[in-house]
């Protein structure tokens, strides 16, 4: 009574007198902890417990998952082998949740192995992972066995599958999903519209938006980004000054800093720097580093030496640590022939010992996802991976690139410029594609940073050369390579 009413302590006293203490008291005792976010508690009894059930070690999984203690909560995991569909859900969703997103589907794996039939929330977990690492061949995998096993398509299971096949680069499968799906809530109709927008069809998202309003939908926060997005990624200055104002003005939503770095950057990327300078300036709360790094971004683009000092005066107090700021000011110095500035920025990165973030591209193979990092040599197939390399490079040169060596910081000679942007992660990613997929096939890479824009010249060459059609993910949007061309008319 005291446990399910929420009052631990005083189900703690009972528990204390109780002259016998079985394992559904104890269970109860542990709910009554955990409930309350008093994990420490709950394994205190846990461990003087004599007897534990299923219950018991699904309990100390849950509490210390849903704090996030992942190592703890895959240490009680591990410690049993009596597990059922909830152990394997809870562990599937922390890692999901904490963004490890590799261990959440190498224990779908092994899940799956196991014979264990998963739920609805353990596959809403595991298309989340997919979502972050870019391994459609395993979200598929997740759709298939909904349909094969006629798993009712709820609006969140229907949810995570338009948002996983967006965020994989299949954007006509999260069409499908969507259209297919009787019940949408606004969160459905946001991803859609987000995901439309991520992959450069901002006029197709903003019909979709039309769409949501004219059947009574109220959009909310997460709509507008996905709207302003939309506008920014092909350019749509006047009409997302529409869309920003009607926030407040028709819809009642007030805007949050990411709305106004929506802003910032559509202004920016069509050449309205000072306009985003003053919008920055007028915003109701400060502007945070992702909104300085936006306009230090804009700055690049359009060559504006005098505002990208400005913000990089913010970034050196919000944000000292982050190389790309550093290396995109170096960038806007070399276009405006400032070699004292470009000297300026190697000497800073050199003596605050600035590390760089290094570039992380994932490709899925065999149902396994592939992971490289800029001058990878881990991989077990790196030998034949580097000899493609080699060979790619030289097809490209004949092709016309001309490495972008401008673009490397580091105080090393031209060669070495040159090897450090070939080893760059999507190339590598690229290499391997190449390697082991047929002629002629669609190659999905995933990148954690932006793609800079020697790899974007280079992977317009590769689509050319090798007829490949290649679909990359970078921070910022989707980039579709097909023919020499990109989807982004290299507006990114």
């Amino acid at each position: 009574m005291y446990a399910k009413s929420g009052r631990a302590e005083l189900a703690r006293a009972a528990f204390d007198e109780a002259p016998r203490r079985d394992v559904f008291l104890c269970n109860v005792m542990l709910a009554a902890y955990v409930a309350r976010g008093e994990v420490a508690e709950a394994r205190r009894v846990f461990d003087g417990m004599r007897d534990r059930d299923l219950v018991s070690w699904n309990t100390m999984i849950h509490g210390y998952a849903v704090r996030g203690d992942v190592g703890m909560a895959r240490e009680i995991f591990d410690a049993t082998s009596d597990r059922d569909a909830f152990s394997w859900s809870s562990m599937i969703s922390a890692y999901a949740k904490g963004r490890r997103s590799k261990e959440a589907l190498e224990l779908w794996k092994v899940m799956r192995a196991a014979r264990v039939a998963p739920d609805c929330i353990t596959m809403v977990s595991v298309l989340s992972a997919c979502s972050d690492m870019g391994a459609l061949t395993i979200g598929a995998e997740v759709h298939r066995f909904v349909e094969s096993h006629r798993v009712e398509v709820d609006m969140k299971l229907g949810t995570a599958l338009v948002d996983m096949y967006a965020k994989c680069g299949d954007i006509e499968n999260s069409l499908k999903v969507f259209r297919a799906m009787p019940v949408m809530d606004v969160l459905t109709w946001s991803s859609m519209i987000i995901g439309l927008a991520n992959h450069g069809l901002g006029h197709d998202a903003l019909s979709l938006f039309s769409e949501m309003i004219s059947q009574g939908l109220q959009p909310n926060e997460i709509t507008f980004v996905g709207v302003l997005i939309a506008c920014t990624h092909v350019g749509l200055v006047s009409d997302g000054k529409k869309y920003f104002s009607s926030m407040t003005d028709v819809h009642g939503v007030v805007p949050r800093v990411e709305h106004y770095g929506c802003m910032v950057d559509l202004l920016g990327r069509a050449g309205h720097v000072e306009e985003a300078m003053q919008l920055i300036r007028s915003m109701p709360f400060e502007p945070d580093a992702i909104i300085w790094r936006t306009l230090l971004g804009a700055c690049r683009i359009h060559k504006n030496v005098e505002i990208a000092e400005e913000a990089m005066a913010k970034l050196k107090v919000l944000d000292p640590l982050a190389d790309g700021h550093y290396v995109l000011l170096s960038n806007i110095y070399a276009q405006a022939n400032s070699w004292e500035g470009v000297a300026e920025m190697r000497k800073t990165i050199k003596r605050e010992n600035i590390q760089r973030v290094p570039g992380r591209s994932s490709i899925e193979w065999e149902n396994t996802v592939h992971e490289f990092v800029s001058g990878d040599r881990s991989h077990p197939r790196i030998e034949e991976i580097y000899k493609m390399l080699e060979e790619m490079i030289g097809r490209l040169i004949q092709a016309g690139y001309r490495p972008m060596t401008s673009l490397v910081l580091q105080d090393i000679d031209e060669q070495s410029k040159k090897r450090a942007l070939a080893e760059h992660s999507e190339k590598l990613a690229i290499a391997f594609g190449l390697l082991t997929t047929p002629p002629g096939s669609t190659l999905r890479i995933t990148k954690n940073l932006r793609a800079c824009e020697d790899c974007h010249s280079a992977i317009k060459l590769i689509s050319l050369v090798y007829g490949r059609k290649l679909i990359i993910r970078d921070r910022n949007r989707f980039h579709h390579f097909s023919e020499g061309q990109c989807s982004c008319k290299d507006y990114w």
